[in-house]
């Protein structure tokens, strides 16, 4: 089969090409796993978080991609719940051990063996995945592939990140960055929350005009203030500078969410010192989001299909998987990009 493979970390640049196509064998499948022919998988920042060092695979090579769609081509001889034929996603998490204290309490996000899609075990930008059978997740048939893909992730932490808030029906929240991820929680907050108001601060004007396309009541760049304070905002940046500037936005007793795996080293230079008065005290707080859980995904995917929720995508050929991620890291985004596999 065919795949875009990492050899080796280092800085992307638009010369660059850090995934390389190949030829490598088909996965095979043990009893408890099946086998899911791709058609789709978005592209995410992590996977430059993984190219560039910050958030470095266990071994090399590795099959980037976390937002794989496709249909079960084989199954496990001990494989029940799902049959050829079945359209299924797989998304960031791969595999928990079902066994420790966070697992059993439902927290599968933090377990010491969390294993991620793309990082530790082969992803989606190929044309097959193994995945063991209870991590893949049933696409509602309202969702072409396309469109699903970005939901794995981009929506699925966002779910996670907007339930972190604590956000109530009346109150206001700030999006940080206006990426696959947080076009979508507006989406979210829209139907939830019909008397919510959502504040969006993005350095780009495209960004906040798509933005106010899409509901939001006021749209500033990174710097700018709102006309109200906020009571939650949930951070989807990679960068430092975003965090402490939403932190002097908040009302008292406000939360930020951090919606990232990593931070990029780059800004450290801009970086506003943190001031506790300013900043953290009137009992504001700082919350970060790990990992998602199955649940987390197949909640997610039913409230979309019930919106129906429509994530804004552009498509790639599978074989601009580079182009594609140096787009993301230039910051050419409007709504999710995915490659097309099959």
């Amino acid at each position: 089969m065919r795949a875009m493979v990492l050899d080796r970390v280092g800085a992307m640049t638009p010369e660059g090409r850090p995934l390389a196509l190949r030829e490598v064998p088909e996965p095979e499948i043990g009893p408890a796993d099946v086998l899911v022919r791709v058609s789709a998988c978005g592209v995410c920042h992590t996977e430059l978080d993984e190219i560039e060092g910050r958030l470095t695979p266990p071994s090399l090579p590795v099959i980037p991609g976390h937002q794989a769609v496709g249909v079960v081509a084989a199954r496990g001889i001990g494989v029940r719940d799902l049959a050829v034929g079945d359209r299924v996603g797989i998304a960031w998490i791969y595999s928990a051990c079902g066994q420790c204290a966070h697992c059993l309490a439902g927290a599968e996000n933090l377990c010491p063996e969390f294993r991620a899609t793309g990082r530790d075990a082969n992803g989606g930008y190929a044309e097959c995945i193994a995945v063991p059978a209870a991590f893949a997740h049933r696409i509602p048939p309202v969702f072409s592939d396309e469109e699903a893909a970005p939901l794995l992730c981009a929506g699925a932490i966002g779910y996670r990140s907007l339930a972190l808030t604590g956000l109530r029906d009346g109150g206001r929240l700030g999006l940080t960055g206006f990426g696959a991820s947080a076009h979508l929680v507006l989406m979210m907050v829209r139907h939830r929350f019909p008397n919510a108001e959502s504040y969006v601060f993005a350095r780009r004007p495209e960004e906040r005009a798509f933005a106010l396309e899409l509901g939001a009541v006021w749209a500033g760049d990174t710097l700018d203030r709102p006309p109200v304070r906020l009571d939650a905002i949930i951070d989807t940046t990679p960068a430092w500078l975003p965090v402490v500037q939403a932190l002097q936005n908040l009302e008292p007793g406000g939360r930020l969410v951090i919606n990232a795996i990593r931070k990029e080293e780059g800004d450290k230079a801009e970086l506003t010192r943190l001031d506790y008065p300013r900043d953290l005290w009137l009992e504001r707080e700082i919350k970060s989001v790990a990992n998602v859980t199955r649940a987390d995904v197949r909640e997610f995917l039913d409230l979309a299909a019930t919106i129906p929720m429509r994530p804004e995508v552009e498509i790639y050929d599978f074989v601009d998987a580079n182009r594609a991620l140096i787009d993301l890291k230039l910051k050419r985004v409007r709504g999710a990009k995915v490659l097309r596999i099959a």
